[in-house]
């Protein structure tokens, strides 16, 4: 026979042991866990962007150093052909200058190509096509690091992305076993209906004659998924302690990480100082073999290596400083983003 029902039905469980309030609790918790993993690859972002920008300022200050000590080269070359002229020095003065000039300006080529590739690669992480980088590259050797203090309290640590998503997997984890254990213990349910019902049509929404209503309890205890519930739990238990690994292993990497951090902070500063020594020492060379060299005290040699231990000495000590720039970003990625 033909029967018609038009109602409503609903159905309760009756939370006795929080099963389902411990499932919404784990939700919420996977929620701000990936809220984490976002903030996590921000702060990435955010210092990857910044050592791109500090190692954009180191090359243009190597390009400078070595147009620098180009323009000194040739008018030392500008002396030997002088000199070669007097006949106090033999074509072989001249030629080593010659090289030592072809060789610099080749490596111009190779500065420069970096700066490209710098420049889109920061123009690449911001989502834009590529452009120039607007830069003060002369201010890049008197910038001073920010003063990081020793002893970073431990609530600082607190503050990294990945130990705040590692702490909340480790409560998920905890929750996720009271669920399977709650799984081992009846459920208790009420199921209601209202509604209408009736062999034809047109007398579908009589009322009273039609409507139809219900209210019932019922009991489900697990007997025959027993085991299946046992392998639920298990395997709850299994990434329990999985995830008090992870955690464990996240927050000693913080801790070593950041313990790192701090100590070459310190000797790059120290490293930067008796580098800046150096530099100044070598400048000063220059000119002190120049003058030995007109006054045929020293040969050519000794004023063409003095130019090049005095470049050398300068590049590495913009590699220092961008070291150094490049370890304070890396303690605010350490660090979560920062610190107060």
């Amino acid at each position: 026979m033909t029967d018609y029902t038009l109602g409503l039905s609903a159905s309760w469980e009756i939370d006795i042991w929080k099963k389902l309030r411990n499932a919404k609790k784990v939700a919420f918790m996977k929620y701000l866990s990936s809220i984490e993993g976002k903030h996590f690859l921000v702060t990435k972002l955010v210092s990857e962007i910044a050592r791109m920008y500090y190692e954009l300022l180191s090359l243009d200050n190597q390009l400078e150093i070595l147009n620098q000590n180009i323009d000194i080269q040739q008018k030392a070359r500008v002396i030997m052909v002088l000199q070669k002229k007097a006949a106090k020095v033999t074509e072989l003065a001249v030629k080593r200058f010659e090289a030592e000039i072809a060789k610099n300006k080749s490596h111009l080529f190779y500065i420069r190509q970096a700066i490209t590739e710098t420049e889109n690669r920061i123009n690449f992480l911001v989502g834009r096509y590529p452009q120039h980088i607007k830069r003060d590259s002369k201010a890049f050797l008197n910038m001073v690091p920010q003063t990081i203090h020793t002893g970073i309290p431990s609530q600082l640590l607190e503050n990294r992305p990945d130990i705040r998503q590692a702490t909340l997997d480790l409560s998920v984890a905890k929750l996720n076993i009271k669920i399977a254990k709650a799984h081992f213990y009846p459920s208790f349910g009420i199921r209601a209906n209202v509604g209408y019902q009736a062999f034809r049509p047109e007398f579908l929404l009589s009322s009273p004659e039609s409507i139809i209503y219900s209210i019932t309890g019922d009991i489900i205890a697990p007997l025959v998924n027993r085991n299946a519930i046992k392998t639920l739990y298990y395997n709850a238990s299994s990434k329990q302690v999985q995830a008090v690994y992870n955690y464990e292993q996240t927050l000693l990497k913080s801790y070593v990480e950041v313990a790192n951090l701090l100590s070459k902070v310190s000797n790059l500063e120290k490293s930067y100082t008796l580098k800046m020594k150096q530099v100044n020492a070598l400048t000063k060379s220059i000119d002190i073999s120049t003058r030995l060299f007109r006054a045929a005290r020293a040969d050519y040699m000794e004023v063409l290596l003095t130019q090049r231990d005095a470049l050398d000495s300068k590049i590495e000590l913009i590699e220092t400083k961008r070291k150094q720039m490049e370890a304070v970003v890396n303690i605010y990625n350490a660090l979560g983003g920062g610190w107060r």
